[in-house]
């Protein structure tokens, strides 16, 4: 076990490695540079001015150098200055804005799977049901809708008609004097509707792989031999049917990591939350390397961290996986016999 611990950690080194080459290599194949956007409206700027920033910034250097050199500082745990007007380190402007995307985006994740899963179940136990059809159509509405105009729609309603909640923003013009219940409450409020947009839109997808692996485990000898057995359904769907069907969904929510950090860009900034995706967007727009591949690498990391936890969860999902040593098995993928 620990052998292939240590063989899956070199790997996703390895595969660390070439994702930052690439996308160091990518980010500078977008036309403009971070000089650019900072001495094109300045009059008083010339070419010797650029020439300048570009040595202070090192871009007057080839680019595998610079990336030596950006590879030799990420060793050292430092990403870097940014290079936009506020010269500050890269993980300094990450560190103050990750908390309210990943806490909204977590937010979002937990409600998403406490609505999929009992979704998924019970359509999957209702096959063709009125439940089931009405489910169907309710979560490809969600799927379907786009994000931002589900958002107009939300501000529209919830803002301006009704004023039930605030329409952007963190926090309310008064939010120093309130207790901190009432501040509790007042971050609450600008979160209700980002965090809903967010869930909505997930639930379809979560839901329909849940039903799919339910219906395909449902169908396995073992829980016929079951069900033959007189034991009770719920008995049936959740200790017998539940944990291999979760196996598909495990793999999703391990891939879904990097969307807390990735996947708010457009919610943000309609909203005007100061998070992640929202920083993001700016530094894209600014031709800010370091600060663009500071977010890269977070979201690197995330991925291949949200592999390694699908891994685990695989061997707590189905006992099988942990004897025969490898996830993703036959076992795994045949669901059948594990539980039973």
């Amino acid at each position: 076990m620990l052998r292939r611990m240590g063989r899956k950690l070199a790997w996703m080194l390895f595969v660390f490695w070439g994702i930052t080459i690439i996308s160091f290599w990518v980010i500078h194949l977008a036309p403009g540079s971070p000089t650019d956007m900072q001495t094109t409206m300045n009059p008083l700027a010339g070419a010797e001015t650029r020439k300048r920033l570009e040595a202070l910034y090192g871009l007057d250097k080839p680019l595998h150098v610079q990336y030596v050199q950006w590879l030799g500082r990420l060793a050292r745990l430092d990403f870097g200055n940014s290079m936009s007007s506020d010269p500050r380190p890269v993980w300094d402007k990450i560190k103050e804005r990750l908390p309210l995307t990943v806490g909204m985006n977590g937010a979002s994740l937990v409600l998403t799977l406490l609505c999929a899963i009992p979704i998924g179940v019970a359509s999957a136990h209702w096959q063709g049901r009125l439940f089931d059809r009405a489910m169907t159509v309710l979560v490809f509405m969600g799927f379907a809708m786009p994000g931002f105009w589900l958002a107009l729609l939300l501000m529209l309603l919830f803002g301006i008609h009704l004023q039930w909640l605030p329409l952007s923003g963190l926090t309310s013009l008064d939010h120093a004097a309130m207790s901190p219940m009432g501040k509790a409450w007042d971050i609450m409020a600008h979160l209700a509707m980002p965090i809903f947009i967010y869930t909505f839109g997930s639930l379809a997808g979560l839901s329909r792989f849940m039903r799919a692996s339910m219906l395909e485990v449902l169908r396995q000898d073992y829980i016929l031999t079951a069900r033959a057995k007189g034991l009770p359904v719920r008995t049936v769907i959740f200790r017998h049917a539940l944990r291999n069907a979760l196996l598909p969904v495990i793999t999703i929510l391990g891939l879904s990591l990097p969307g807390l950090i990735g996947g708010s860009v457009i919610i943000e900034s309609i909203f005007a939350l100061p998070g992640l995706g929202q920083l993001f967007y700016q530094a894209v727009m600014a031709r800010d390397y370091p600060l663009i591949m500071g977010n890269l690498v977070l979201g690197a990391v995330l991925t291949l961290v949200g592999n390694l936890l699908a891994d685990l969860c695989y061997g707590l999902a189905d006992p099988r996986i942990r004897l025969t040593g490898g996830a993703g098995g036959d076992g795994a993928r045949n669901g059948d016999g594990g539980n039973a």
